[in-house]
């Protein structure tokens, strides 16, 4: 019987995402790869298609575009990007495309818009060393 090296044990689209993502801290990248590596699509487009239904939820309120939009990947807005691109990753390699067109993918996803300043008057702080007119000035 032949021994099988661990190298083996996965697809080589599943090796080329864990040389990819190597490092301990891209550990969820590494995972998001292999699922674009494990995707059903057959195309390119398809693939794309997984990704971002894996990356990004729809609106879950009809005319409230961002304000529906949750993030599957938790944190800062930056991760289902991180989440689509690593995904893409991997259809690339399961697909052998070319590094080069993998990275011009972009989630089909308009930009967020930028957020709203809060346009509301500062209200002035109470200066302690000049007695209110509502308090008197002595003790009782």
């Amino acid at each position: 019987m032949e021994k099988m090296i661990p190298q083996q044990w996965a697809s080589p689209c599943n090796n080329h995402c864990t040389a990819k993502y190597a490092a301990l801290t891209q550990i969820p990248w590494r995972v998001f790869c292999k699922k674009g590596c494990d995707a059903d699509g057959d195309t390119w487009e398809e693939c794309l298609d997984e990704c971002n239904e894996l990356c990004y939820k729809d609106p879950v309120l009809k005319d409230r575009q961002w304000s529906a939009y949750i993030d599957r990947s938790p944190g800062a807005d930056s991760y289902s990007e991180e989440c689509f691109h690593a995904c893409t990753s991997g259809c690339g390699f399961k697909l052998e495309m070319e590094p080069d067109k993998v990275d011009e993918a972009h989630p089909n996803r308009p930009p967020k818009p930028p957020p709203v300043q809060d346009q509301s008057v500062p209200q002035e702080k109470p200066n302690p060393s000049k007695p209110s007119e509502e308090v008197p000035g002595t003790s009782a």
